[in-house]
């Protein structure tokens, strides 16, 4: 079950804020939930039924309660308590355990619900908590807090009504995200201003997609209503966190379950391994062996008990005598925290055609050291500090407010300021600017529409003129600003494929094989060029963007048409090369998990750039490897479309290596009618990239595999939030301690701290589990077998009587020796195979992937025809052997009891039989007839009677047999 989904009657709510509803009569609110979180599974009054229930349904939980059950119902050779007592240890254990960690759940969700919040009530700031919250309710979040409830945003400390937030826990992005608030609420700063706002919002009912948000606000002023669009931009998620803002307010419009990010997880759900289904398997055929033993016995015994008289209770009297981790399939990793370090890292740049390097904040050539004369310099030339300035400006970074005051504070003796804390939605972006400011070019900030950069000390100020954003079509923005000498300048960014095509100046081929080199190194790259307006050109640019930019219809095709005739007769600068950090040996791990046949998907919310970079740098995708692309659908019809053209493309190209990227709304549309066709191209491709993935999304994928006609074994892992949904549908689920929090670890089978340690649990220890459970099972059954067989072999000797053939103390101490001890030290010092050899050869893991009959002798058991008839001629030979060699003995060689026997009997007899007496002029052939009329119920009490043996002297005869014929003497019961 995905998620919490409400019941809804309308496509819309109706929100009013500050809970300001209609004064007529007619008006019923609306009901929506409360802001409660539950992940909890139980609750006081559930959890002995629902777990109980759950841990019967494991069949030999319900095996075993269902033996304990007819022990007690009926008189049985046993006591019940062998039974029951193992039973109840087990189901104790495990719902101690289940129930601590659903108490860990609970303890969560209170502190949760219970974490101190602020609404704007009456006028006024009133602290309550999480859970008191209720839709309309107007909420002030401070910096670094974490929204409490899914907030329209109505202002902030900024005059544009602006704010940056992080949403690490919800898609993996580190990144800063701009969020904007309505002109017409953006000024309303204070709390009596905000407590005396008239509004309404009108919003689409609560959905999963956290990337989608469709409302209206309609704003009473006076005696007219302003009514403004809301969209995405302007909502802000539960468990995102609020950075480089001191305080927002914000309305409450989703709570509780019904927020993006309950919506986005699953419930918690018990799994079952591999292992358990074919033990499950196993233990029904077991149980079907035993019930056709059990009533084959059944009936025999009341067949000779079919005689009242015979029913005595003589017959009653004692005598003195790791599951799934070793056959994954699919492993599905998140990016962010999990393949990387969560870092970016400026390593090199191309500038002018010549390659730098950072050597304790100075820029080198390659080639040359700090010691050298051209390595050891205090200023910069001009291309590299024009190349730093571009850099400089040409981003989206911000800069953390409360240090910019502090900007003019020490200098190093190279004049470059203390470091300053910046964000942006692009990680190379920050990376790019701290960069510079390290080599002697620093970003100062922003103030009003002018960007400020001090070249080593020296401060400038230009003006931001235009922004021509970032799109995955073009690849690359812009900016252009004005110099401090009233120069018009255009500064472009973005990949090689997009700016070396139309730079006409510059060393375009030697950056060109830079830009080769650093992409070998598995460094993201970026060019950078520049562009001088002569005061016509940038006349005309202005005209040709206010005209796109104001246009109704057509306004995109509009302005990608004037962004092309901007960007164009580029002076190339150079290149950048940055390096997403790794975490330690991911490429190993990686290519180990291809050797062992396990195919890897990286799904990611990253952009499809970003995520692309990663997977070529961790060897997620090969250099030789052929891409394949599926992105940026918005229909069924070209989704389908491209589906084939990839399906064609594979076939035709079989020989070489194919990697597939595919976004979230091009995945949405291949899942809802082409799921089949889209699950051909993927398992022909050796990796896929799955990038801008919600969380529920990332778990769809999972799901996916899982349910697929080849039921593969999938393993998920990850370090976020946002993964938790994909981690509890895998089959494996594996949390990392990373930096974005414990809740992958808490919902996850097993905790690891590093990504390399992968391969330790599959290779290591998932193939020893599999080696000895797949042992001990068979173990199991042998044990069974040869415990139960000679049980059911010597009913034929005490008449189908329940007599038991083992002792209590026996059979105590038989699964003592035979079961608990041979599984302990089995399963502790059981290493066919030394753990450094495992983990260096992954191709020993392959063996393991594709084969379903683990249980090899119980299953050739259960499958052979030839095994059965050779059980089955034993046991015949055996009884056979063993019964004509008592009539014999009894013919040939009569004890002194027996003839006694056939003394008084008289004459009618003329032979014994064990199974029925039969008089003068019968043969053994009508003997044997007789038994089996007597069998079908069909044997006639005068023809017993005709036998005339009393019930003593049956007595008599039947622990005669255990005398030796020369023995003088029969024991007389």
């Amino acid at each position: 079950m995905a998620g919490f989904d409400p019941p809804h009657q309308s496509d819309t709510r109706t929100i009013y804020i500050a809970n300001r509803f209609p004064q007529h009569g007619h008006y019923v609110p609306q009901k929506f939930a409360d802001n409660r979180i539950i992940s909890s599974k139980y609750t006081v009054w559930n959890f002995v039924p629902k777990n109980l229930f759950e841990q019967f349904r494991r069949v030999a939980n319900f095996y075993f309660l269902i033996i304990f059950l007819v022990q007690l119902m009926i008189d049985t050779p046993t006591s019940p308590i062998t039974s029951g007592l193992p039973l109840f240890f087990v189901i104790t254990v495990t719902a101690i355990k289940q129930g601590y960690e659903d108490w860990l759940r609970h303890k969560a969700d209170n502190e949760v619900n219970g974490a101190p919040v602020y609404v704007v009530r009456s006028g006024g700031l009133v602290k309550t908590r999480s859970k008191n919250i209720r839709v309309g309710d107007i909420v002030r979040v401070a910096k670094d807090e974490t929204f409490p409830v899914d907030l329209v945003l109505l202002s902030s400390d900024r005059v544009d009504g602006s704010c940056h937030v992080t949403t690490a826990s919800l898609d993996g992005e580190t990144n800063l995200k701009t969020h904007v608030a309505v002109p017409e609420t953006a000024v309303l700063q204070s709390v009596a201003n905000l407590d005396k706002l008239v509004a309404v919002i009108e919003c689409q009912q609560p959905e999963a997609d956290l990337y989608r948000f469709v409302g209206r606000i309609t704003i009473s002023q006076q005696t007219e209503e302003v009514v403004r669009p809301l969209g995405p931009e302007s909502l802000l998620l539960r468990g995102a966190r609020l950075k480089n803002t001191k305080e927002i307010f914000g309305v409450a419009v989703y709570t509780g379950m019904e927020t993006k990010m309950a919506l986005n997880y699953k419930s918690k759900s018990q799994k079952r391994s591999a292992v358990e289904k074919s033990m499950n398997s196993f233990l029904i055929i077991y149980l079907i062996i035993l019930l056709f033993e059990a009533i084959l016995s059944t009936i025999l015994k009341y067949a000779w008990q079919a005689e009242e008289k015979w029913d005595e209770p003589w017959y009653n009297e004692k005598t003195e005598h790791e599951r799934n981790s070793s056959k994954v399939e699919y492993v599905f990793t998140d990016k962010t925290g999990t393949l990387t370090e969560n870092e970016m890292q400026f390593r090199e740049c191309s500038i002018n055609g010549i390659k730098y390097q950072e050597v304790n904040g100075k820029l080198t050539p390659e080639g040359f050291s700090e010691d050298s004369p051209d390595g050891n310099r205090h200023s910069l030339m001009k291309e590299e500090e024009l190349f730093l300035k571009a850099v400089c400006l040409c981003h989206t970074v911000q800069i953390n407010t409360d240090q910019t005051d502090g900007a003019d504070g020490p200098w190093h003796a190279n004049g470059i300021a203390a470091p300053l804390e910046y964000y942006a939605s692009s990680p190379d972006e920050k990376a790019l600017v701290e960069a510079a400011s390290r080599v002697g070019v620093v970003f100062t900030g922003t103030s009003g529409d002018s960007m400020e950069v001090k070249s080593l000390g020296k401060p400038e100020r230009y003006k931001l003129l235009h922004v021509l954003e970032f799109d995955p079509n073009r690849r690359r923005m812009s900016v252009i600003v004005e110099s401090p000498s009233g120069e018009k300048l255009l500064f472009t960014k973005g990949a090689e494929s997009s700016i070396l095509p139309r730079s006409k100046s510059g060393e375009i081929d030697k950056t060109r094989i830079h830009v080769d080199e650093f992409a070998l190194k598995g460094l993201r790259t970026l060019c950078v060029a520049y562009r001088r307006f002569t005061p016509e050109e940038y006349q005309e640019i202005g005209k040709r963007l206010h005209e796109a930019r104001t246009a109704l219809q057509q306004r995109e095709e509009r302005l990608a048409d004037v962004f092309n005739f901007i960007e164009r007769d580029l002076e190339l600068l150079g290149a950048t090369g940055v390096e997403d950090k790794l975490q330690e040996k991911v490429q190993e791990t990686i290519e180990a998990l291809r050797l062992a046949g396990i195919k890897v998907w990286v799904l990611t919310g990253d952009k499809h750039e970003t995520a692309v970079s990663v997977s070529l740098s961790c060897g997620h995708f090969h250099r030789t490897m052929n891409i394949l692309e599926l992105v940026q659908h918005k229909s069924d019809s070209t989704c389908a479309e491209q589906l084939r053209q990839l399906a064609k493309r594979i076939k035709e190209d079989h020989v070489i290596q194919h990697g597939l990227v595919v976004d979230g709304t091009s995945l949405s549309l291949a899942l809802r009618e082409h799921e089949k066709l889209f699950m051909e191209v993927c398992k022909n491709c050796s990796a896929v990239l799955c990038c801008r993935m919600a969380p529920l999304q990332k778990a769809k994928v999972v799901r996916l595999l899982k349910t697929s006609p080849e039921k593969p074994i999938t393993l998920a892992i990850g370090d976020g939030a946002n993964d938790v949904s994909m981690i509890q549908e895998a089959h494996v689920g594996i949390g990392i301690m990373g930096k974005e929090g414990r809740q992958a670890v808490r919902n996850s089978d097993y905790a690891i701290a590093r990504f390399k340690f992968l391969s330790k649990l599959l290779f290591v220890h998932g193939h020893f589990y599999y080696i000895r459970i797949a042992t001990l099972v068979q173990y199991f059954f042998y044990k069974n077998v040869c415990f139960i067989t000679p049980q059911f072999l010597y009913q034929f000797f005490c008449l189908f009587s329940q007599q038991t053939l083992y002792d209590s103390v026996y059979l105590t101490l038989y699964n003592i020796c035979f079961t608990s001890l041979p599984v302990l030290i089995y399963s502790l010092f059981e290493q066919h195979v030394h753990p450094h050899v495992l983990q260096s050869k992954p191709v020993l893991y392959r063996p393991f992937l594709h084969t379903q009959d683990m249980y090899f002798v119980f299953v050739q058991l259960l499958s052979s025809g030839s095994a059965w008839f050779a059980i089955i001629l034993i046991v015949v030979a055996c009884l056979f052997l063993d019964v004509v060699k008592k009539v014999l003995y009894r013919h040939l060689q009569p004890t002194s009891t027996e003839k006694a026997q056939l003394t008084e009997a008289g004459s009618g007899i003329n032979c014994l039989d064990s199974m029925c007496c039969f008089s003068d002029g019968e043969t053994a052939c009508t003997s044997v007839r007789r038994m089996l009329e007597r069998l079908m119920g069909r044997c006639s009490p005068t023809r017993v009677n005709r036998c005339g043996i009393s019930l003593n002297s049956l007595c008599c005869r039947r622990f005669s047999y255990k005398l030796e014929p020369d023995e003088p003497a029969a024991i007389d019961v």
